[in-house]
């Protein structure tokens, strides 16, 4: 692990808008797409197609794909991004293992509050279902909300009596609305991103007024997993979302649920965007693209 890298990580994202402090959508918007698109996309090819009436992005291997799709879920508090954004991650995951991948541009809030997002991701996977993909060969892949859709989409899923997909890999989900982690209070300041006052701001948006407690904005605490496929949760202990998955690893560990709860020390929000810049980076994601790859073949 660098030190040294860690640290001009820290020191980047501390000079930026820090925590997504309130301004209008549309700035803040702007502002994220600049910021992601510092980070490095790993070659492939890429086209636009349609998704269960959504735009998507299909990402392929330079070489011939092997079999397997990787549905990813982009990030951004539910508000801000787009397949655009999350291209290195997505990108990085399909060099690494050969899949193809659908990234969804879902609807955001406030245009479209909860749970818009979820059916959004749902009919995704419906509509591959329906070209005939096998459940087993499709995994659900997100980084921050969209690695929150990643559990929650496949917890509307099996509401609508669905086969489950072959896996799910989550980096950093936003897992609990409630907003009641520890980390959310024990990290403050550590974390270089968010604020508690900044996540409740987009997370107004995506809430529309509805309660939280609610399995579906809140499965750190409330999810039943039964029946969950196998899941990785990669998330880094300076953010103040690390009990989101802490917790949800123990609620899949109750529910006889094959789980790998995987923490790396020192690094912010969605590290794994940082390739090349951070080692972490690299090598969490070749542990994620490993997992895949294991039980997409199984």
């Amino acid at each position: 692990m660098s030190k040294a890298q860690r640290a001009a990580v820290d020191a980047m994202l501390r000079r930026g808008p820090q925590g997504f402090m309130p301004r209008p959508v549309e700035q803040m918007r702007g502002d994220f797409t600049a910021l992601m698109a510092l980070f490095p996309v790993p070659d492939v090819r890429t086209s636009g197609t349609v998704l269960g009436e959504r735009p998507a992005v299909l990402v392929e291997p330079e070489g011939e794909a092997r079999p397997g799709t990787l549905l990813y879920f982009h990030g951004g508090s539910f508000s801000l991004g787009s397949p655009q954004t999350a291209m290195g991650l997505t990108a990085g995951l399909v060099a690494r293992t050969g899949f193809r991948a659908l990234s969804l541009d879902y609807r955001l809030a406030p245009e479209h509050p909860f749970p818009a997002a979820i059916e959004d991701c749902l009919a995704a996977y419906r509509s591959l279902l329906d070209d005939g993909v096998s459940p087993e060969s499709v995994a659900f892949a997100g980084d921050s909300a969209g690695g929150g859709l990643t559990v929650t989409t496949t917890l509307a899923a099996k509401r609508a009596g669905l086969p489950m997909p072959g896996a799910i890999v989550a980096f950093s989900p936003g897992l609990d609305h409630t907003r009641s982690g520890a980390s959310m209070d024990t990290k403050a300041g550590i974390d270089p991103f968010f604020t508690r006052e900044g996540m409740a701001h987009t997370g107004d948006w995506y809430l529309g007024g509805q309660d939280p407690n609610q399995e579906l904005l809140a499965p750190a605490v409330l999810a039943d997993l039964t029946g969950f496929p196998p899941l990785l949760l990669q998330v880094g202990t300076n953010e103040l979302l690390l009990d989101d998955s802490v917790r949800l690893a123990e609620r899949a560990r109750d529910a006889e649920v094959d789980v790998i709860l995987d923490i790396t020390a020192g690094v912010p929000h969605v590290f794994q965007s940082f390739i090349g810049q951070l080692d972490e980076a690299d090598h969490a994601l070749d542990r994620a693209a490993l997992f895949l790859t294991q039980r997409l073949s199984a």
